[in-house]
């Protein structure tokens, strides 16, 4: 909720700047570490399923659950232990995707297909070794065990004369880490995710028909779960938005056609001329938070944290953060403020990951 609040007043601060024509958007893209470090000599991985075959692994029955809203009709919660085969394939495909580890062996035949009863069992130290050995790899990355809980939600949008159907699952895989040698796991991993699908119709039948059906909930939430747990395992790409001054001085304005030219040095050359030569603060705190767009799209972020500090206490000092009133706060009147701290505090995170980056992507000598 917070991150969405936030999406939102940004989104109507860059309105309310761009209605003067001074701020463009742009996209980013730069790579997060992932939680989990592994040593730059463990090259060649297996994926394997350790998790016990489930006879059934369609959705359990319904439980019909009471709803106080009276727009909403009927509200139901299945669950499911998922499609462990589906979700080791998916794991297994999405790591080699990403090109980080020389090889990716898949193992999804159920390494318990013995078991009676599902439940969670740790690799022995002798079962890691023989596999390891067998398969020819360095590590096993194991999903151990699927948890998935749909549930299903019909209401009247009595505003529109319309029923809407919407399913929402969240998947709950257990992933652990194995290396020979190792007395236990190097790490287990949960990662909780969701997923949803929603339908609209003139009737509750109509709508019913148009859901998706219980078993590609299984297939589809399956291999969702197999997918998410990858960014925990390995350093990803991200894109995010970021925001440039465009007016305010001819300099500003022809640094702006530099960087739709991707010309970065030529638009840091303007910017810099106009934070040294300027008098105001307000043509200062667009050029310093410029040119912090411009470290951070050169990777230094050190830099690129330093000139939007600048431009925050410039914008401190234009909107006169010292004398807003708490009990009558208004973020309107402090846009720009709040646009920069939002930038500072994302390049601040970036720069206390990058040590813990750069280990990680110390096997390809940090070319990245």
């Amino acid at each position: 909720m917070a991150k969405s609040c936030s999406l939102i007043c940004i989104s109507l601060i860059v309105l309310t700047l761009s209605g003067c024509q001074t701020i463009e958007q742009l996209s980013i893209d730069y790579m997060q570490p992932a939680e989990i470090t592994f040593p730059a000599q463990l090259r060649k991985v297996a994926v394997v399923n350790n998790t016990s075959v489930v006879p059934d692994n369609n959705l359990l029955p319904e439980t019909e659950q009471k709803e106080d809203d009276i727009n909403k009709i009927r509200r139901a919660t299945a669950y499911s232990y998922g499609d462990s085969k589906l979700a080791v394939e998916a794991l297994a495909e999405e790591i080699a995707n990403q090109n980080y580890f020389d090889e990716v062996v898949i193992c999804d035949s159920a390494l318990r297909a013995l078991d009676i009863l599902p439940r969670e069992n740790t690799l022995s130290p002798n079962e890691v070794n023989r596999l390891t050995n067998s398969l020819g790899v360095d590590l096993l990355i194991s999903l151990e065990n699927l948890q998935i809980q749909a549930t299903k939600t019909i209401s009247y949008q009595s505003e529109y004369g319309v029923f809407r159907g919407v399913v929402d699952v969240k998947t709950y895989p257990t992933i652990k880490v194995y290396l020979p040698e190792r007395s236990t796991p190097m790490v287990t991993i949960i990662p909780k995710d969701s997923i949803f699908w929603e339908r609209y119709g003139s009737t509750e039948k109509e709508v019913l028909n148009r859901l998706i059906s219980d078993t590609q909930i299984v297939k589809e939430a399956s291999t969702f779960a197999g997918i998410s747990p990858v960014k925990q395992l390995i350093p990803y790409w991200r894109t995010e938005d970021r925001f440039l001054y465009t007016g305010g001085s001819v300099n500003m304005r022809d640094a702006a056609i530099y960087v739709r030219e991707d010309s970065w040095d030529n638009a840091y050359e303007l910017w810099k001329k106009t934070y040294d030569e300027s008098k105001g603060n307000k043509k200062k705190m667009r050029a310093a938070l410029n040119i912090a767009l411009y470290y951070e799209m050169k990777d230094n972020l050190p830099e690129a944290e330093n000139w939007a500090r600048k431009a925050q206490e410039y914008a401190q000092k234009i909107e006169k953060l010292d004398k807003v009133d708490e009990r009558n706060f208004n973020f309107n009147k402090i846009p720009n403020f709040i646009l920069i701290t939002k930038y500072l505090v994302e390049l601040t995170e970036r720069n206390s990951q990058i040590q813990k980056l750069n280990m990680q992507m110390q096997r390809f000598n940090n070319d990245f």
